[in-house]
This record gives C-alpha cells, structure tokens and sequence, in this order.
C-alpha cells in the first residue's frame, strides 16, 4: 500500500512539473499572462463537469450495463436451481398450501402472457397471504428432497457473483435455512404444535420468495430464451396437467 501511495505521490509531482514547465514555456514565447489566467481558470471550471460526466454519469451507465450483463449471466444459475431443487419444491409446497388458490390458479397459463402481466402476477404474489400447515406435509420426503440437493445449495452459496443478485440470495438462504431446520430434526412425524408451526413459518418464507423468484425467471426466458421458455410453460409445476411432451 505504501509503495503504491510513493508512485502516485511521484507521478503527481512528475505531472503537475510538467504542467508548470510548459506554462512558463508559454509565456516565455508569447508574454501573454492574461491568456494562460483566462484558459486556466477556465480548464480548472470544466474539471468539475467532467467530474459529473465521467464519474457520476459514464461510470453509473457502465456499471449498469455490467451488471445487467452479469444478472443476465446469473440466469443460468437460476435455471439450474429450479431444475435441480425449485420446481419440485414448489410442487411439494403447493400441495398443502391454501389461502391463495386464485393467485396460484393465474400461473398455470403462462404461454401468453405480456411483461405487463408478469408484473401483475408479481404484485399479487408478494400481497398474498400463503397459509402453508406442516402438518399437512410429508416432512420426511421434504427432507430428504432437500438433504440430496444439499452440496448443490452450498455450491451455488459459494458463488460470490450471487450477492449482486439480492432476491436469489434470499431464496437461497430461505431454502438453506429451511433444510436445516428439517435435518436438525431426527423425527419429523411427532412434533409439537408449536414446532410444527415454527417449520409452516419457515416453509412459508421460502415459498413466497420462491414463487416470486420463479416468475421473475420465466419472465427472463420468455423475452431472451423462447425455446427454455416453451420447456418450462410444459413443466410448469403449478399446472397439474403440465407434461414435457410437446402435444
């Protein structure tokens, strides 16, 4: 760090000796102080506009473009989550979750829908009231879904480009979260109340970020990959009748 600091403080020095060699080349040549004050006040002014046009406006939509670039890249990393782990989940899920049948009923016809209709979906989902009972659930088959996708989970946890993406992480981590939960308990079929309603908590918390980040991906697929997109409208998994084979 230091080193680095004594070759900036050099080349400061360097450059700004430079600088006032060649204003007093220029006046040596031409006598004319009022027209190296005249440019120089008026190079120092523009300094601060060229401040806001490269650091605050350029660099902001470079940045940008990086990161929807990345985002962009990231996608696939989100479409092998749900082929790995999100689409059963969200099957195993909906089966003993009530409450927002019609907001979940919407997203079985996905195959027409517009960006505007994605949005809206979006904003249904996220006021939804899910009502998800754990004791509703086979919590041993939920386990062991999760348990087998464990290494994945911890895989794509160890991505550090995935902090760019805040909901994806959220999934994540409620998705973790939840199967720990399960493997910390060694008999899933007699729980407490109060345990049970701890674990619909967590379920719960997953589930909406999931849905949520799912629909976002579908949304991605449909303007960027129509023939991913076609796939997954076949396997949708809150169709019932959804099948792989084109009919």
């Amino acid at each position: 760090m230091k080193d680095n600091i004594t070759w900036q403080v050099k080349l400061g020095v360097v450059l700004i000796a430079l600088s006032f060699s060649f204003y007093l080349l220029h006046y040596a040549l031409f006598r004319d102080l009022h027209h190296i004050w005249l440019y120089l006040i008026g190079d120092i002014a523009f300094v601060f506009v060229e401040v806001l046009l490269v650091t605050m406006i350029i660099h902001e939509l470079l940045a940008y473009r990086e990161k929807k670039t990345l985002l962009k890249k990231l996608n696939m990393v989100i479409g092998a989550f749900f082929s790995e782990v999100g689409v059963d989940l969200i099957k195993e899920i909906t089966a003993f979750t009530a409450g927002s049948e019609a907001v979940l009923k919407d997203l079985a016809a996905l195959s027409g829908w517009t960006d505007k209709d994605f949005q809206k979906a979006a904003e249904k989902i996220q006021k939804a009231e899910f009502k998800t009972e754990a004791g509703r659930c086979d919590l041993v088959k939920l386990k062991n879904t999760l348990s087998d996708k464990r290494d994945f989970l911890l895989r794509l946890m160890e991505n550090p480009n995935l902090l760019e993406h805040e909901s994806f992480t959220n999934v994540l981590w409620g998705v973790f979260h939840l199967t720990e939960e399960l493997c910390q308990r060694s008999d899933l079929k007699h729980l407490s109340l109060n345990d049970l309603a701890h674990l619909s908590g967590d379920i719960k918390r997953a589930y909406g970020w999931i849905v949520i980040e799912w629909l976002a991906y579908m949304r991605h697929l449909k303007n960027d990959y129509p023939y991913l997109f076609s796939l997954a409208v076949r396997t949708n998994p809150f169709d019932p009748g959804a099948r792989a084979e084109v009919r």
